[in-house]
């Protein structure tokens, strides 16, 4: 029952003790959350408190609904570990893009989906970093990744089109290796990477593209990859915040 003693209202209440039983392990990924019927019984309270308490839920995204079946206690896809080794060279030895390899070691599926390959003018963050100007032509490869049969990630790889001209990285395949392959068999081996992350709620066409729940973020990745002091790739990633982790182990000295 709602306690008229609390401070909080009947719907923070409500909320509060279902997003405990979700977190405490008493709600299950998937489970059912009692209906809105059953929410007005339990807590005395009105069909409007009920349905502002689980709206509370959906806007945290802890809960979804289905139509006409209810609301349940979301599933969360497999989340990865994106760790500070990802581009050590013995990874790219495999033969395999970083995101590839951290995902397959994990025993899941993963897959890319091209979706342009174009030349287009560079956005101003791009143009800073190659010393262009803005507007400046530059070769993007746009992809989609999925990770067990979830669409995770967005990128958007940014090249100077001299320093690819020819290579595959035109083409949809890359081959082995992947991107930084193919520079570094071009003379441009890596040997630098700066990424800089901003955490923020996703935009209308981000939702879709990576078929968000409500109250989703996204971290959006900038990734600087560096041939000595020279940019050879600048990438724009777009990450489900729910299926990511970022693990870095920073050295110290003394």
């Amino acid at each position: 029952m709602i306690d008229p003693t609390d401070p909080r209202s009947p719907s923070r209440q409500i909320a509060d003790e279902l997003r405990k039983a979700i977190r405490g392990g008493d709600l299950l990924p998937g489970a059912k959350l009692p209906s809105e019927r059953e929410l007005v019984e339990r807590y005395g309270t009105s069909p409007q408190t009920a349905r502002q308490a689980v709206r509370q839920l959906k806007a945290e995204g802890l809960v979804v609904g289905a139509p006409g079946r209810g609301v349940f206690v979301r599933e969360r896809p497999p989340v990865l570990r994106v760790g500070t080794d990802r581009y050590a060279r013995w990874r790219r030895d495999q033969g395999k893009a970083p995101l590839q390899a951290e995902v397959e070691e994990l025993g899941l599926q993963w897959r890319q989906e091209v979706l342009e390959l174009a030349e287009v003018s560079a956005p101003d963050w791009v143009a800073t970093w190659y010393d262009i100007s803005p507007g400046a032509p530059v070769f993007v490869r746009r992809r989609r990744f999925w990770i067990d049969g979830h669409p995770s990630q967005l990128a958007d790889s940014y090249y100077l089109p001299e320093m690819v001209a020819g290579t595959r990285i035109l083409q949809e395949n890359t081959g082995p290796g992947g991107g930084y392959k193919v520079l570094e068999e071009k003379g441009f081996p890596l040997t630098r990477v700066r990424e800089e992350i901003a955490l923020r709620m996703p935009t209308p066409d981000e939702v879709r593209a990576l078929r968000l729940e409500p109250g989703t973020p996204v971290a959006e990745l900038h990734r600087i990859s560096f041939s000595n002091d020279q940019p050879i790739e600048a990438l724009q990633g777009i990450l489900a915040g729910d299926r990511y982790v970022f693990c870095y182990d920073l050295p110290v000295d003394g």
